[in-house]
């Protein structure tokens, strides 16, 4: 089996509701849909993460194709030690880890279904019935963080997750709604995305869990130097969770050598693929520290292929995350499992598990094309 053509259709699918933190002010998904096609006719289907600009992830991918064009795609790394040494895009990792990410996906899809079975399988198997994911709160008045929670509760989450960063005093307003709402057990977890110095970040953490129960604070300061998070770990209870500064396999590895963290929030897109991933998760459990599989806004398809892998892992967290319940649709034919509620089970069809709607593939392609990409600083 070999491939014999490769196609990107960038599309933009809109959330129901925008998008706000610190660092993003965004009203959608722009990601770029990656098709691999084999001489036996098999397709397989990635998504690459477009992160600030779509063009270049666009362009990137079409750059890595001659290194695709031919192959086998059960030799993945082989594909991608081949697209980052020979190519040269480990000069420039960032854009070539979230370009290649949908490459990667294509080529797994396309493994599981040569196959006929589920991705899971292909990486080690499942260790355990389902995931649990979390209920992203949009920000807003402290009446709507707590029917939000209210929503939520009713829906059977147990994690909700609230961004941060912006203004301390309206927040404490919504965490008050949110505790109110969700009762005392189920459990609120904040991402400041960096916005805080060591001292606000320990001020505000040991407040905070002393009226509300923080279960995890996400990038409550720069993850460079180490020592930053380091030293707030000694400072405060709550539990502390990395994701930026996790741009790399060397990233990574390093954040896990410094155990400046309880929890890596990380997924395929930051490491270029999903063994990687999975690789790099393994270790990261070696150390005693869980993974929470990120998104940076997503579709489907990577949703997922990043699902398996957090099925195969030993060192899974509840309250993984996703924004098929934000989103407004999606390129699938069917609605994921976590687009209305907080579990996904275990896919037994070949692949992704997953199949793509040409016609909304090619409807919000038409979007992308009239309107341009959903920018992570205009909602």
């Amino acid at each position: 089996m070999k491939i014999v053509g490769i196609e990107t259709i960038p599309v933009s699918v809109p959330y129901r509701q925008a998008e706000r933190s610190f660092r993003v002010q965004r009203g959608g998904v722009s990601d770029v849909i990656v098709k691999l096609v084999t001489d036996t006719g098999l397709v397989g289907w990635g998504e690459s993460c477009s992160g600030a600009d779509i063009a270049s992830i666009e362009a990137a991918v079409r750059a890595m194709a001659p290194f695709v064009i031919g192959r086998d795609p059960w030799e993945t790394e082989a594909i991608a030690r081949d697209v980052f040494k020979i190519g040269l895009w480990d000069y420039r990792i960032g854009t070539g880890n979230f370009a290649y990410a949908g490459i990667d996906m294509a080529l797994w899809d396309l493994c599981g279904k040569d196959c006929g079975q589920p991705l899971y399988r292909l990486f080690g198997g499942a260790m355990r019935s389902e995931v649990d994911y979390f209920y992203y709160l949009t920000v807003g008045t402290p009446e709507e963080i707590a029917e939000q929670c209210r929503d939520g509760v009713a829906r059977g989450y147990s994690v909700f997750y609230l961004k941060v960063g912006v203004d301390c005093a309206a927040e404490e307003a919504m965490l008050v709604a949110a505790r109110q709402a969700l009762g005392a057990d189920r459990k609120i977890r904040i991402d400041a995305n960096e916005a805080w110095t060591v001292a606000e970040a320990s001020r505000l953490l040991t407040r905070w869990n002393d009226l509300f129960g923080i279960d995890l604070a996400e990038a409550p300061v720069k993850a460079f130097p180490h020592s930053l998070m380091q030293t707030l770990r000694r400072m405060t209870p709550v539990a502390l969770c990395a994701n930026e500064g996790l741009g790399s396999e060397a990233d990574v590895l390093r954040m896990i050598a410094a155990e400046s963290t309880d929890v890596l929030c990380f997924s395929s897109y930051w490491v270029g693929s999903l063994r990687r991933f999975h690789t790099l998760a393994q270790l990261a459990h070696l150390q005693g520290i869980g993974v929470c599989k990120h998104t940076h806004g997503e579709l489907g398809l990577a949703a997922a292929a990043a699902h398996h892998v957090m099925l195969a892992l030993p060192n899974t967290v509840h309250g993984c995350q996703q924004t098929a319940s934000i989103m407004g649709d999606d390129i699938l034919t069917e609605p994921l499992p976590i687009a209305a509620g907080p579990r996904w089970g275990i896919p037994e069809r070949p692949g992704l598990g997953v199949e793509v709607d040409e016609a909304k593939l090619r409807l919000f392609g038409e979007a992308y094309r009239r309107d341009g990409q959903f920018l992570p600083y205009s909602a």
